[in-house]
């Protein structure tokens, strides 16, 4: 068996680099830490992205983190989500499942987020021609049902395709947007979740990724 050699500069210090990177996470307000994802994207879509995936920065932030979101996502492999806000390692915590459905370990996760590792912000992102919600409006025209764990993410979508019309043309894309929607409010009900909100120490909010631009549309 082979080992990667790593060789870091003579003035490397990872308990000093741990200091920089987590000081740069850590943030006090929601609304910073929205600010710092809004800029990261513009980064990402210029070209001009600061991060990557640095191994001197990822030894750096092994001892701790200081997360200042917590960012939903779906599996698609179109969207990675530390790259289209373009943060460095420590500073968002990610949590993905197709088309961003809620269960208790995904609640559970965003919960120990904001309760354990005190990020400020909660966002949910969704994206263009997600194929999760697609499927699900191609079995609701036909009247079909499907079985096993996917037909558990069809039942889950289906509310959010019925509530755009299933008959609308643009139903797939209506509907990714309506389910974004739908997710934030389920996650604002969240008793823990609600709390910490009416104490003003952290946000819930919705977003668009677009697959084509790059651009991250945060919904009001």
């Amino acid at each position: 068996m082979s080992y990667l050699a790593i060789t870091f500069p003579p003035d490397f210090s990872s308990e000093n680099l741990f200091m920089a990177v987590t000081r740069e996470a850590q943030v006090i307000t929601p609304a910073e830490a929205l600010s710092r994802l809004v800029t990261g994207n513009k980064r990402f879509v210029y070209g001009n992205p600061r991060y990557g995936h640095d191994v001197t920065q990822a030894a750096a932030t092994a001892g701790g983190q200081q997360p200042h979101s917590v960012v939903l996502g779906c599996i698609d492999s179109r969207v990675p989500l530390e790259a289209i806000f373009d943060q460095p390692f420590g500073s968002i915590c990610v949590a993905r499942s197709g088309a961003h459905v809620l269960d208790r370990s995904l609640i559970g996760s965003v919960g120990f987020a904001v309760a354990e590792l005190g990020v400020s912000l909660v966002v949910v992102v969704g994206h263009q021609r997600c194929g999760a919600v697609n499927a699900t409006v191609k079995a609701l025209r036909a009247g079909t049902v499907s079985e096993g764990e996917i037909g558990y993410l069809v039942d889950q979508l289906a509310p959010a395709v019925r509530e755009v019309g299933i008959d609308d043309p643009d139903a797939a894309e209506k509907a990714i947007r309506a389910h974004v929607i739908r997710t934030t409010d389920r996650l604002h009900k969240v008793e823990s979740l609600a709390a910490a909100m009416a104490a003003g120490r952290i946000n819930v909010v919705g977003a668009i990724y677009d697959l084509d631009s790059g651009w991250v549309e945060f919904l009001s």
